[in-house]
């Protein structure tokens, strides 16, 4: 017996034990190493005069549940006696490597390796406690038997001719067959599930699905078997079972064709089908990169959000392959969080894996993808919002709360790439329009964005503040989303490039405008008459604001009149960094308790009648009938805003007093 090469019993204790953390990949991986020596014997015959291919070129599988064995077999290059010493003696030795760097002028065009460490191999050791390995090399008259329990050494031997395998018994066959011996099956570590067509169908479906070359297996089917000719005509169907060989896997990736190769319905197909959706996907893109970093990239927007989007639970990412070989289902780094709803696939040979090839090496690689997938993604929703406004509309209230959390969650960086692609409720047009055109639309002088925050659209468009507004000649966007007004407060403004005017907008000049919430108490949307007005009567009556600001007391930080009111005879207002909208959200937090307050300001409107009835009540010294007053105003405000009062009881009792 001989030992393994290196310090061998430590390394393959580790790389069974530690380098994969999925054993079920060991036939992922036993399929590439078939895949591999069929793309050398297929690049041999191409410059080698001598060297002839006949017939087809394929991965055989089959198992044994009685003697609870599985074989992967191949018809290709095949390995001499001092080959399978050196690739299956040597740990982390890659044939397959070392082939792809002397022929790397052709790797992806002739000959497409996937080996890189020469250490999947062992992945088998996972699952079996014997592999033996009976290989015939191409033009050699004898086979020879690798055969190791991956913990004392292996042995290798000439194999009779009469003791071959059946691939490998035919005059001038070649190639190789792996039989692995199973572990018994424990209540941690089922290896009965892989002695199963559906399992292995499975696996293949999962990780090797796209091999260039056919997996095949010989499967259980079923048929009818004619009628007889004196059935009576009582007779009932009779079937039989029989084995076909059939292929298993799908070999030809959709995302390596070119669009223009592929109809629509086919890549809906594939998205339904390989992403488990029961719609067709809004929007299909694909494109290919080829230079230093080559890949290809098939991405699809869907029409409809699934039910765990905002949960915790929800994982994105797009698959990742390499040369067609799955490597992760979802690999996150290829998506930015606000795209986290895209679903696709990226295919590179050139990405540098880890040993285990489950994860990657250098990101920065993947940093360069990331980067051109995001471009493609924005391009196509910027395509669909001036093409399709109707489909785009319906992205949008799907998952346009996540390019809003984008926004947030950079502390406004990403706000240049996305505020774009944000769409919002106006109150004047009354139809979701974007930034851009609400800026289009400005009135003369305005340098602020105006919008309304809460739970609800109606109330919104009801609010005194928002009528005010729009009779001063302000549009107004009515938030509803619990999102939108943290991202304001990182927006800050919107750059508003230079636009020509048409028939419907006036244009703009380039400049940036301020974001500005109707509900804050420094807003500015006044005349010069109507602001001298409220000047006059703040003067006139500051010892009546100084009262109801008393009997409120923490209520409110100021009592103060208004000149923007309209028909509504108060208001309340915020101060500082936060609003009524940022309170009422973080209220419903885990953190309520501790969540910041808004600083409220009860703002008065003196051109109304109550605030006659205030003044009347304050030069009357009736004191008790002030407090009635302030607290009624006080609280008819916070419900106008959509806030909950403190004391609905009390509330109730000072009303039925009051009439």
């Amino acid at each position: 017996m001989k030992q393994f090469k290196t310090e061998s019993k430590k390394l393959l204790d580790l790389m069974i034990n530690s380098i994969y953390t999925n054993k079920e990949i060991f036939l992922r991986e036993l399929i590439s190493n078939a895949s591999d020596a069929l793309d050398k014997l297929s690049f041999e015959s191409l410059t080698q005069k001598d060297v002839n291919v006949e017939g087809e070129l394929a991965v055989r599988l089959a198992f044994d549940k009685d003697a609870r064995t599985i074989s992967v077999s191949d018809n290709g290059i095949g390995m001499t006696e001092a080959e399978l010493d050196k690739n299956l003696g040597t740990i982390a030795h890659s044939g397959s490597e070392q082939f792809k760097e002397e022929n790397s002028d052709h790797q992806g065009e002739d000959v497409d390796i996937i080996g890189q460490f020469g250490v999947g191999f062992y992945s088998s050791f996972m699952v079996a406690d014997k592999v033996r390995v009976v290989s015939r090399a191409y033009g050699e008259d004898v086979a020879h038997a690798w055969e190791s329990d991956g913990v004392k050494g292996y042995t290798i031997e000439e194999v009779a001719a009469d003791q071959l395998p059946e691939d490998l018994s035919g005059e001038g066959a070649h190639g190789t067959v792996i039989t692995l011996y199973l572990r018994p099956s424990t209540d941690e570590d089922d290896t009965d599930q892989y002695l199963s067509e559906w399992k292995l169908r499975e696996l293949v479906k999962q990780y090797s699905n796209y091999v260039r070359y056919p997996v095949q297996m010989m499967v259980q089917k079923s048929r009818e078997l004619p009628k007889p000719e004196d059935a009576g005509d009582d007779y009932k169907p009779q079937y039989e079972s029989y084995e076909e060989l059939e292929t298993i896997n799908s070999m030809t990736p959709i995302w390596k064709k070119r669009s223009s190769d592929v109809e629509q319905k086919d890549y809906n197909e594939f998205y339904k089908s390989t992403f488990h959706e029961w719609s067709d996907p809004a929007r299909t893109v694909s494109f290919h990169a080829e230079g230093a970093l080559s890949y290809d990239a098939l991405l699809f927007i869907p029409s409809e959000a699934p039910f765990d989007l905002y949960s915790k639970d929800y994982e994105k990412g797009l698959a990742l392959y390499t040369s067609n070989v799955l490597i992760q289902e979802r690999c996150a780094d290829l998506l930015p969080d606000y795209y986290n709803f895209v679903r696709g696939i990226v295919d590179s040979p050139d990405v540098t894996l880890n040993i285990s090839r489950e994860t990657l090496q250098q990101n920065s690689q993947l940093r360069a993808i990331a980067r051109r997938v995001e471009k493609k993604i924005h391009s196509e929703l910027e395509s669909m919002r001036d093409n399709d406004r109707e489909a785009y509309e319906k992205f949008f209230d799907n998952f346009g709360r996540g390019l809003k959390f984008g926004i947030y969650s950079s502390y406004g960086s990403k706000a240049s790439d996305l505020a774009d692609l944000l769409l919002f409720w106006s109150a004047r047009k009354q139809k979701m329009v974007t930034l851009k055109e609400y800026a289009a639309a400005m009135a003369d002088g305005q340098d602020k964005v105006y919008y309304a925050a809460g739970d609800d659209r109606e109330r919104l468009s009801k609010m005194p503040i928002v009528k005010t507004a729009l009779d001063h000649g302000y549009d107004v966007l009515l938030c509803t989303q619990d999102v939108d007004e943290f991202m304001f407060q990182f927006m800050r403004s919107y750059h508003v490039d230079a636009v020509a005017g048409d028939s419907e907008n006036k244009g703009t000049d380039a400049r940036d405008v301020e974001f500005a919430n109707v509900s804050a108490a420094d807003l500015d949307l006044a005349t010069d008459e109507e602001k001298k007005e409220a000047e006059e009567a703040s003067e006139k009556n500051k010892d009546l604001f100084e009262q109801m600001a008393k009997d409120l007391g923490d209520k409110v930080s100021s009592v103060k009149v208004a000149a923007q009111l309209g028909d509504a005879p108060a208001r309340i207002s915020s101060e500082g960094p936060v609003s009524l909208e940022m309170e009422r959200v973080l209220e419903q937090g885990p953190d309520a308790g501790k969540a910041p307050k808004a600083q409220r300001v009860l703002e008065l409107n003196a051109a109304h009648p109550v605030f006659g009835k205030l003044v009347a009540a304050k030069d009357a010294g009736d004191e008790n009938r002030l407090k009635l007053y302030g607290d009624i105003l006080y609280n008819q405000a916070l419900l106008v805003e959509g806030m909950p009062i403190d004391d609905p009881v009390e509330f109730a009792r000072e009303v039925s007093e009051l009439m």
